[in-house]
């Protein structure tokens, strides 16, 4: 007991003063400012985009997954710093043919994106084209501007043997930031991976004013983009 009849919690401290800070802590956290990014996570069926998703945002694996029909969403928080707080709207789109014509729809607001494939099936590597074509068709940020790309060469807990000699150069040829060897299983390169895209969305919503989440002037277009007058060439590499 201190000289006020204070009980104290250790060395140095009472705990009204104690309760005093966590009160601060609250209040500030609660007063953050939030920015909200939207990320789709696109690719084949059965690469791995729901496990992905579920690890990154809830630490957890499952070997069992229905196919996602449509889109399915989780959410990322980050404390970012102190005054700034950063939600990552996660957003599985499905790989299946059929649901190729809502992708404008689930595309909407896309500040950034992770391209999957499966490293033991090689073809989903080849449909990487595909889908990369179709995002770059119907989503960009305001000036015509590129959103920024990782690619995941999944399930490398189970091989690397098939990854694609040729990937360095199709990153840096496709404006793609980074790629990674990535496992849901194994939990590898996950982490690392998002934070790398999530800086890159943060550098673009600072440096360009690119809308939050909530803004609708996100441009959505049919028409294709000149790669040569659009490119904005950034270093790929492996991580």
């Amino acid at each position: 007991m201190n000289e006020n009849g204070e009980a104290k919690t250790g060395k140095g401290i009472c705990l009204s003063r104690l309760i005093t800070i966590n009160d601060h802590l609250r209040l500030a956290r609660l007063q953050k400012k939030e920015i909200n990014f939207k990320i789709v996570v696109i690719g084949d069926v059965g690469v791995g985009k729901t496990s992905i998703i579920q690890r990154y945002t809830s630490a957890q694996f499952s070997s069992t997954h229905k196919a996602t029909l449509g889109a399915d969403f989780a959410v990322k928080t980050l404390e970012w710093d102190e005054v700034t707080r950063v939600n990552l709207h996660l957003w599985d789109v499905c790989g299946q043919a059929r649901f190729g014509s809502l992708t404008s729809v689930f595309y909407r607001h896309t500040a950034a994106a992770v391209l999957v494939f499966d490293l033991t099936r090689p073809e989903t590597y080849n449909n990487i084209v595909k889908w990369l074509k179709d995002l770059r068709q119907k989503v960009q940020l305001p000036g015509g501007l590129r959103i920024p790309i990782v690619l995941f060469a999944n399930k490398g807990d189970i091989s690397t043997e098939t990854l694609p000699p040729q990937i360095d150069d199709f990153c840096k040829e496709n404006d793609i930031l980074y790629w990674f060897i990535t496992s849901a299983k194994s939990n590898i390169q996950i982490d690392e991976a998002m934070i790398k895209l999530a800086n890159a969305a943060m550098r673009n919503h600072e440096n360009l004013q690119v809308p939050l989440l909530t803004d609708d002037v996100i441009k959505l277009s049919e028409e294709t983009v000149d790669s040569q007058t659009q490119r904005n060439w950034k270093p790929c590499a492996f991580v």
